[in-house]
């Protein structure tokens, strides 16, 4: 009897979920309900799928309100009339147009008019799906309304928004946050009436006894409605059922591509190669798969033909048809991948392709997916209310001081020693501590439907410009819509420039160079030997400090052990204690069958018994603990967070220990296994989402072997990677490149390579203006260089304090005046007078001013270089107040194991991590006045003593260990050196000093 209800869906207004909602209704003993959140339909498929569990009957609505102002609702008879309310909210959400008073006509769908609003606007003409709304609270009013002869549009309308007082005041909290007030300033009208409660059946009944057709009405209205999602294990999958016409050209098609894939992928054939691409085509046409291979391969199809490069990863790279149809450059054959990952008869959702774009090409390629297919749609996700976040939130409802917000945001106190409204705070943020804030967009989810999607839910316009589901990636695969993973990633985009510029400059190289041809790159001794050395700064997902410990440690150098080594880095394997044991079995033969369980050890040969990929927690799941591939799934999944807290994972997990307990095993080794598998928690990567991984990372390392400036600038002009900026032009310098700083007649906005010669680009100046650049590069292009600061002058239009940056950064070196001079006349030019923004018509005479001769030293150079860039294009050692003690470096760290060493360094990067019982410690890598890096540890009494103070050169006196052939110092005393005063303030007696020492003999 309740036709408007909210959850917390109704954002920043509702206080509970779809699921309170329905343990309220069962409560309550109310079995029809009518979910109608404002303007939102986010909770409803999940309303829908969990409804029976709770014996309630769902019915779908909308709460359409501008702001907090209700309009009416709208009530969907069926499923046409759940698409029409999703159609008609997803139009104004779209174009940001407000609700009219009145609704439109909806056919198969009923409009339920406020009480309080029909009286105020005089309303008495309804049509026949037209009612008036009475809640509780109207009844006063009731019986001195002529509202009451119209008998036959009265309805129930009871808002359902809180449980209880507590709910009521978190509602106030989000009015309060959602209005960016303080709740003591919150304006009534913005707050629901606190009596927007439920009550037993009973009650509410006896509430209306004196009005029963009241109640009749209600029930009539909720009897005619009846909406059906199918939630069931066979549901029929919602995506596109037909790439074509039809089913049977569909299969057609995808037997022809696959037969035409196989000579280029397999140029020798084999029978095993025909086998598996049978089995596959057999089982993708009983699933009823075909066309979701389709529209990948058309995806990628257009991406080749616009000559974007992409990567095919995720679950889809297990499979052979996908490697013939050019989505994936995974070769599932060589890599012996466990097909039943990929797909089986137990799964009703399809193979996961994830495919990365370049992230300048994903926007194009998204474009094109929604103008070719019809019903498209972004998938949504939801932002929810974060510890931290709502402590600021909540602090400045109070008005609290914004010390006392930092200190209680930042976890620095004692609950027993707060304040009233501190303590309130804190209460209050874990009560509203996880629920949605706001609707976002899912990393890369694309929806292709059969059916519109406004079908399943309304959608909402983002900044991206795309329509987006208000509903979530799992709420999706639920209801049988599976997403089209189209991702952005930096790295492809440093591939493409890489060859971008070598066809501009290097024209002969690139008419040669095939950078899919990965089986070269795979067997090229020059690149294993950088994987091998870890040398390989700049690089996809191989560059981190992490992944270049791991590398030396297992010494790897070649593809397979790439593919192993990317996977056994991620979170899940490390966390579980196994990339440890790994290494060890790894570097000792016999271990694996001395530690292994011989189970274990039989599932996973390859990776010593170790749980390495996504596919091991199957294989364990299967063999080890005898459930079905369809239970074993389940369990795949449930390493997902949002998945794990399911009925469905709980039942395998109690299955899993329960086959393990039947078989004998002992319940340490049960519960080991067990948590190996559970630390995995989502992190663990399938083997083929590693494998196309180590095919990006050969494709980069081919680069930096062969190419190696030209990919460094690539590097640099696409946002750099792991470290700062400054480090790949560190690198570059090591590689041979002279770098040189912004250039008014050799530098873009951004780098750009001559040979050897490496120009940085305008972008570095942070205070530099674009328009100012854009200036320069246009007049540059269409005129020739620059010969003069008048020549300068003369075409540019530009303020005097854009014109210093680029003068003190030394940008008219060129022209061959030294900067203090230009500096000079800069200001006799054009003092303060503003410049006109268009061009001059006649050229300006300007005067000859005498300037005395003015000098820059090396020292002022640099310190101009460290505000305008950021860093110095000099050594950092080379500014330091005092001369290193030693020469001391990587390459001696060989000489030193085991003994004590002093060396200087200067800082890369830092992880702050913690020990398992919560103490901090910490792990540099550093450059050493030789341009090489090493690795420091300070492990916790070292960590709680000396502490890093930013970036710098620090002096450390440690001992080198190594631990299975990675060298790295433990630090047992540390300090940061000085730089020596800045030249352009100090007394001229420093700026005149010499600033470059003599390097140490080594």
């Amino acid at each position: 009897m309740y036709l408007n209800c909210h959850t917390y869906y109704s954002l920043r207004y509702g206080t509970f979920s779809e699921l309170e909602l329905l343990q309220l209704a069962q409560e309550h003993h109310v079995t029809k309900l009518v979910l109608t959140d404002i303007n939102s339909t986010s909770a409803a498929l999940n309303f829908i799928r969990k409804a029976p569990e709770f014996n309630v009957r769902p019915v779908l609505g909308i709460d359409f309100r501008n702001g907090v102002d209700p309009c009416f609702l709208g009530i969907a008879k069926n499923n046409e009339g759940y698409l029409e309310l999703n159609a008609f909210l997803s139009e104004h959400l779209h174009h940001d147009k407000l609700f009219p008073a009145t609704a439109p006509e909806f056919r198969n769908a009923y409009v339920v008019y406020p009480f309080e609003k029909v009286v105020r606007e005089n309303r008495s003409v309804f049509s026949t799906n037209e009612f008036i709304g009475v809640s509780i609270a109207d009844l006063r009013r009731l019986p001195f309304s002529k509202l009451l002869q119209l008998k036959d549009r009265l309805v129930v309308q009871q808002p359902v928004t809180f449980r209880n007082k507590r709910d009521f005041n978190a509602h106030r909290l989000l009015r309060a946050i959602d209005n960016n007030t303080l709740l003591s300033k919150l304006d009534k009208s913005e707050e629901a009436h606190v009596g927007d409660t439920m009550f037993p059946i009973a009650n509410l009944a006896a509430a209306f006894s004196e009005y029963s057709f009241i109640l009749e009405n209600t029930a009539h209205l909720l009897d005619s409605c009846s909406i059906h999602f199918d939630f069931s294990k066979g549901r029929k999958p919602q995506n596109l059922e037909t790439y074509c016409r039809t089913r049977k050209e569909d299969e057609a098609l995808l037997e022809k591509l696959c037969w035409e894939g196989l000579p280029y992928r397999y140029p020798s054939g084999g029978t095993a190669i025909t086998e598996r691409l049978q089995k596959e085509l057999s089982l993708i046409k009983e699933m009823g798969f075909v066309s979701y291979f389709l529209i990948n391969w058309d995806i990628v199809s257009f991406a080749r033909k616009r000559g974007f490069f992409y990567v095919g990863r995720g679950s889809g790279a297990n499979s052979i048809v996908a490697y013939l149809l050019r989505i994936t450059d995974v070769d599932p054959i060589e890599l012996d991948l466990y097909f039943e990952r990929f797909m089986n008869l137990y799964r009703a959702n399809p193979p996961d392709f994830d495919i990365d774009f370049s992230h300048r090409d994903r926007p194009i390629v998204t474009q094109y997916i929604f103008e070719r297919f019809e019903h498209v749609a972004l998938l949504g996700t939801y932002v929810t209310f974060k510890w931290r976040g709502m402590v600021r939130e909540l602090g400045k409802v109070f008005g609290l001081p914004k010390t006392e917000i930092d200190a209680l945001a930042d976890g620095h106190f004692q609950a027993s020693r707060l304040d009233g409204v501190s303590a309130l705070v804190v209460k209050y943020t874990q009560l509203l501590e996880g629920i949605p804030n706001y609707l976002s967009i899912h990393a890369g989810g694309i929806l292709i439907s059969e059916k519109p999607l406004h079908w399943f839910s309304a959608t909402y316009m983002p900044p991206k410009g795309f329509p987006t589901t208000q509903f979530d990636m799992v709420i999706a695969e639920d209801v049988g819509l599976y997403k089209f993973d189209i991702l952005g990633q930096r790295g492809l985009a440093k591939i493409r420039e890489t060859m971008e510029i070598l066809e501009r400059d290097r024209p002969d190289d690139f008419a040669q160079l095939d950078i899919h041809n990965i089986n070269r790159f795979k067997h090229d001794p020059v690149i294993n030997e950088l994987i091998k050395k870890a040398q390989c700064m700049g690089c996809f997902y191989v560059e981190s400090p992490a992944m270049r410990m791991l590398l030396k440690k297992l010494a790897v150098d070649n593809y397979l052990g790439l593919v192993a080594a990317s996977s056994i880095i991620r979170p899940g394997v490390a966390k579980s204690g196994m990339m440890r044991e790994y290494i060890l079995r790894h570097r000792n033969a016999g271990r694996a069958e001395e530690k292994a369980h011989p189970v274990m050890l039989d599932i996973m040969p390859d990776t010593y018994g170790v749980m390495v990929y996504q596919e091991d927690v199957i294989k364990v799941a299967h063999h080890f603990a005898d459930l079905t591939l369809g239970e074993a799934d389940v369990l795949r999944r449930g390493m997902s967070g949002k998945f794990r807290s399911r009925k469905e994972f709980q039942k395998v997990r109690e299955k899993f220990i329960s086959n393990c307990r039947k078989k004998g095993y002992a319940d340490t080794l049960i519960f080991e296994i067990w948590n190996q598998v559970a630390s995995f928690a989502g992190y663990a990567f399938a083997k083929g989402h590693s494998a196309s991984y180590a095919v990006e990372s050969y494709q980069t390392l081919f680069l930096r072997a062969y190419y190696p400036l030209e990919y460094m600038v690539a590097v640099l002009n696409n946002g750099g990677g792991f470290y700062r900026s400054e480090f790949y032009i560190h690198e570059a310098r090591m590689l041979g490149a002279t770098v040189h700083p912004p250039c008014i007649n050799a530098s873009f906005a951004t780098n750009r390579i001559y040979g050897k010669q490496l120009y940085l680009g305008f972008g570095y100046l942070k205070a530099c203006e674009t328009r100012v650049v854009e200036r320069i590069l246009k007049e540059r292009t269409e005129k020739g260089n620059f010969n003069s600061l008048e020549n300068f002058l003369d075409r540019v239009s530009i303020s005097i304090e854009q014109l210093s940056i680029l003068i003190r950064i030394d940008a008219f070196r060129s022209v061959g005046v030294n900067k203090h001079e230009l500096l000079w006349k800069a200001h006799l030019f054009l003092g303060k007078q503003t410049q006109v923004e268009h061009p001059k018509l006649f050229r300006a005479r300007q005067q000859d001013f005498k300037i005395p001769k003015l000098y820059t030293t090396d020292l002022e150079t640099a310190f101009t270089q460290l505000e305008l860039l950021g860093f110095c294009l000099c050594s950092p050692f080379e500014l330091l107040k005092e001369v290193p003690k030693n020469g001391n470096g990587s390459k001696d760290l060989d000489k030193f194991l085991d003994k004590y060493i002093d060396i200087y360094g200067y800082l890369v990067t830092v992880k702050n991590t913690k020990t398992h019982n919560g103490k901090k410690m910490h792990f540099a890598t550093l450059v050493d006045q030789h341009g090489e890096v090493f690795d420091t540890v300070l492990f916790p009494p070292v960590a709680k003593k000396y502490f890093f103070r930013g970036k710098g050169v620090y002096r450390f006196y440690g001992k080198v260990v190594s631990e299975f052939g990675f060298l790295s110092i433990e630090v047992l005393k540390m300090r940061k050196e000085d730089y020596v005063a800045d030249p352009r303030y100090a007394e001229m007696k420093t700026a005149n000093r010499d600033l470059f020492y003599q390097k140490p003999k080594t």
